[in-house]
């Protein structure tokens, strides 16, 4: 079987370090560059120490274009608003290109510059990328060229959301999220709101119903069957590393039951590599930290005023499942290899 050839562009963040790690074991694809702006000449020891002495390869500071040039795939780990000036030229040179940061997820203009602060450099591709929800898009990701891997929280909550999408269930609804994240969804630069003495000893709202996530989300429900939803989402910074627990609320009729939902979950979720759907338990971040699993949960409330609340918790570890492991996952329905290669492992516990 062909062994096809991948880079890695934007090798030094937190992102970064988990592509190499799943690259460097993965039995179909080669990593043969890591390309950075910073370290350059280092190995990927130096920045990454468990990746010692895994690999020869040392950071490149080449232009991604170039960089990419006789590979079969791009792994691109760039920020925001940099990421947009470089995938567009390695597609065009036919590599294919999964790209993490948020320039392609959207599909408007409009909501990109308002959330993103600055105009989109490419405009007229926005919606030519493929996004990378494997439980949605499966069948349009191997066909696909080009994969915006989609965001932490959004793919939390889409995993959360996505069966009542799907059913019809929430067309026009009102949905509330609050979602706790660790300090490493903020990337390898410290700030002062990442800062462990602070971090550690805190929760910590923060773009209070103006996360760019946001419109991420409503997107994704709307192709998955659910137009017109009212989303409020409050994210918490919380005092962990990595991980992400959401607790979606959403209102139903009150004839809804127990067994009804159980088996939305079953039916989009069943035969899912990657998602869990636990009822003897509560999701919880350290069941899934360290790994590209998720957890989705429920709780039914009684009927009240017509309806019955339904609490749906979900988890995932941020740099994997929300991060790099699913871009990796894309990467695979892409080149046709299993789907999770590379991505079995279950992570520690605790």
């Amino acid at each position: 079987m062909k062994r096809f050839k991948a880079v890695v562009i934007g090798g030094t963040g937190y992102g970064g370090a988990e592509l190499i790690r799943r690259l460097l074991i993965h039995p179909d694809v080669e990593l043969v560059r890591v390309v950075a702006v910073d370290h350059v000449g280092e190995p990927l020891g130096a920045v990454h120490p468990p990746l010692t002495g895994r690999s020869p390869l040392r950071f490149e500071n080449v232009p991604p274009e170039e960089a990419a040039r006789g590979a079969d795939v791009a792994l691109l780990a760039l920020p925001h608003k940099v990421s947009a000036h470089h995938a567009p030229a390695i597609v065009a040179a036919g590599v294919k290109v999964v790209d993490m940061s948020g320039d392609f997820r959207l599909r408007d203009a409009v909501a990109y510059e308002r959330y993103y602060g600055a105009k989109h450099p490419h405009p007229e591709l926005l919606g030519s990328f493929v996004y990378g929800l494997p439980e949605l898009n499966r069948e349009a990701i191997r066909a696909a060229r080009a994969v915006a891997s989609p965001g932490c929280f959004a793919t939390t909550i889409e995993l959360a959301l996505l069966p009542l999408a799907r059913a019809g269930k929430l067309a026009g609804a009102g949905v509330h999220v609050v979602g706790m994240t660790g300090s490493s969804g903020s990337g390898i630069a410290p700030t002062a709101g990442t800062h462990h003495p602070v971090r550690a000893v805190n929760l910590k709202p923060y773009k209070v119903l103006d996360h760019q996530h946001t419109p991420e989300i409503l997107e994704t429900l709307a192709a998955a069957g659910a137009p017109g939803v009212q989303l409020g989402f409050v994210p918490v910074s919380a005092p962990l590393s990595r991980g992400i627990l959401a607790t979606t609320f959403v209102e139903l009729p009150a004839d809804t039951t127990v067994d009804g939902v159980a088996a939305l979950y079953a039916d989009a979720y069943g035969r899912e590599p990657f998602v869990r759907v636990v009822r003897d338990r509560t999701p919880e971040v350290a069941a899934v930290a360290g790994s590209n699993y998720a957890e989705v949960g429920f709780t039914l409330g009684a009927a009240a005023g017509g309806t019955r609340t339904l609490a749906i918790v979900s988890a995932t570890d941020n740099l994997i499942k929300g991060g790099a492991g699913q871009a990796i996952q894309n990467m695979n329905l892409m080149l046709g290899v299993s789907e999770t290669a590379s991505l079995e492992d279950s992570g520690p516990w605790p």
